[in-house]
């Protein structure tokens, strides 16, 4: 586990500079409150705050990135003042609370800024909670909100925009659908009956952190979508938060009410969110539940009973998020899998025409931008696969047809890049075999599109050397052996396909 944290690659330092400009950003946020004369309350929210706003806003574009953030105190103010005026109405609040799951669940059909608004009208109704928010602390709740805001939006737009140098990513969209076809929707439903089972079962527990529980169960659900996904997901929540508990015990507890100590502390959890997300959520999990440990510490109510009291809200959160996948409106992981694999095969044909097109001169012809769509999808892949190649998975087969569909897809996404590369070449020429050998793998794109289960295997690609200087057939010569070796893991036997259903 460490290694997959510390030894993944960075290109171009993204997530260093990720996780250093969250931690200043969210650094000036909390002394720009304590300047404004707010309370501990105050700044621990304005702190959040500006963290969700930096962590959940990911449109492609800075244009797009800034009417989220706009929209976001939009979206999270009157959900504010809706948790506070509830505050003593338990039956009301629950029911708006399961309300605000679903809605912001639902919100994922309409992209990435549906899936912010989403985020931050849950948090900003689960911090209500956490902090107790009252009608009377509403003004100084809005004002820490809306500076913070503000604070990340300066460090993220103007102090380090280091997005300006890159190229945008493409946009990645979950398989759509319609009515209740359409997986937003079902998780929706999920999503809402998980946290109705968290919501009673955590009050059960403990009437005054019950929703921690409703928290795991949401934050389980975000940014997966089968229920293979979920269920591994909250495998590593639960695991996360145990050794999260553990660091706790060991930092947070004996440094309780020390500011100077705490704040270098949740500095580094900070940035330990930041830098683990995008590799793995069980690191992810292990800082945040030691940046809460803090902060309770701050707040002088932390204690050993308080940090397994969170355990055990987080396992009932967990159990409510595996029996609604399980139950209500199940997505299988299979037919996921299958959407999100068709889809990246789909991408390495149009990469292939558009290279096949630069180097025969046409002048609009850009291959570049579908390797980065090509890459994008292979992390969804990765994603929905990784119920299979869990270690604990029992079904050896399927992980190592699994396994081999992953090798398989990285070898074409290799091939990909380099014939995009050679395309690039103003030296680049085109001739007929290069054509040919484009239409052969339009057509084996094809045959594994169509119906990978009932066809028969592409045939073999020609397996003749190439001179060197044909590196563009080589290419081309490559990504034809990968797709021909794919027909084997993807046509299952009757009954058997890749990950399960």
């Amino acid at each position: 586990m460490l290694k997959r944290v510390f030894v993944a690659p960075d290109p171009g330092w993204t997530r260093l500079r990720f996780a250093t400009r969250a931690v200043l950003g969210i650094g000036l946020a909390v002394v720009v409150c304590g300047l404004a004369g707010h309370s501990l309350v105050g700044a621990v929210i304005g702190g959040l705050a500006a963290l969700l706003a930096l962590f959940t806003v990911t449109d492609t574009t800075i244009r797009g990135q800034a009417v989220t953030t706009v929209l976001l105190p939009a979206v999270g103010l009157p959900v504010l003042a809706l948790a506070a005026e509830l505050h003593d109405h338990p039956v009301a609040r629950d029911l708006v609370f399961l309300a605000v799951v679903g809605a912001g669940v639902y919100a994922r059909r309409w992209g990435p800024r549906g899936h912010s608004l989403g985020v931050f009208a849950f948090m900003t109704y689960f911090i209500a909670q956490f902090l107790r928010a009252t009608p009377d602390r509403l003004p100084e709740l809005y004002a820490a909100v809306l500076l913070s805001v503000l604070s990340a939006a300066a460090v993220r737009f103007g102090l380090w925009c280091y997005e300006r140098r890159l190229p945008p990513p493409p946009a990645v969209a979950p398989p759509g659908g319609t009515g209740l076809a359409r997986i937003t929707t079902r998780q929706a439903v999920q999503a809402t009956a998980g946290a109705g089972f968290a919501l009673v079962v955590g009050q059960l527990v403990s009437g005054q952190r019950w929703y921690w529980a409703v928290g795991a169960t949401w934050w389980i659900f975000v940014n997966t979508t089968s229920r293979g996904e979920t269920l591994v997901r909250g495998f590593r929540r639960v695991l996360g938060t145990v050794i999260g508990i553990g660091l706790g015990l060991l930092v947070a507890v004996p440094v309780a009410g020390d500011p100077v100590v705490s704040c270098v502390l949740l500095a580094a959890c900070v940035f330990g969110i930041f830098y683990t997300a995008a590799v793995s959520y069980t690191w992810m999990m292990l800082c945040v539940t030691l940046l809460a440990s803090l902060l309770y510490g701050l707040l002088d109510l932390l204690d050993p009973a308080l940090l397994a009291l969170r355990l055990a809200e987080t396992g009932v959160g967990a159990l409510g998020a595996v029996l609604a996948v399980l139950f209500v409106l199940p997505v299988t992981t299979h037919a996921v899998t299958d959407a999100w694999i068709q889809r990246a095969l789909t991408c390495v044909r149009a990469a292939t025409t558009e290279a096949a097109a630069r180097m025969a001169g046409v002048p609009d012809a850009d291959p570049a931008p579908r390797v980065a769509e090509l890459e994008q999808l292979l992390g969804r892949v990765r994603l929905a696969v990784a119920p299979l190649v869990h270690p604990l998975n029992p079904m050896v087969v399927r992980k190592r047809r699994a396994r081999q569909v992953l090798a398989l897809l990285d070898d074409c996404a290799r091939e990909i890049r380099g014939l995009v590369a050679v395309a690039a070449d103003p030296e680049a020429s085109h001739d007929a075999r290069l054509a040919t050998a484009c239409r052969r793998v339009e057509a084996t794109v094809q045959a594994l599109i169509d119906s990978p289960a009932s066809k028969g295997a592409p045939g073999p690609a020609p397996a003749a050397p190439l001179p060197a200087a044909e590196p563009a057939l080589a290419h081309l010569h490559g990504l034809e052996r990968a797709l021909a070796e794919l027909a084997t893991p993807l046509r299952a036997p009757s009954g058997s396909p890749l990950v399960g259903a």
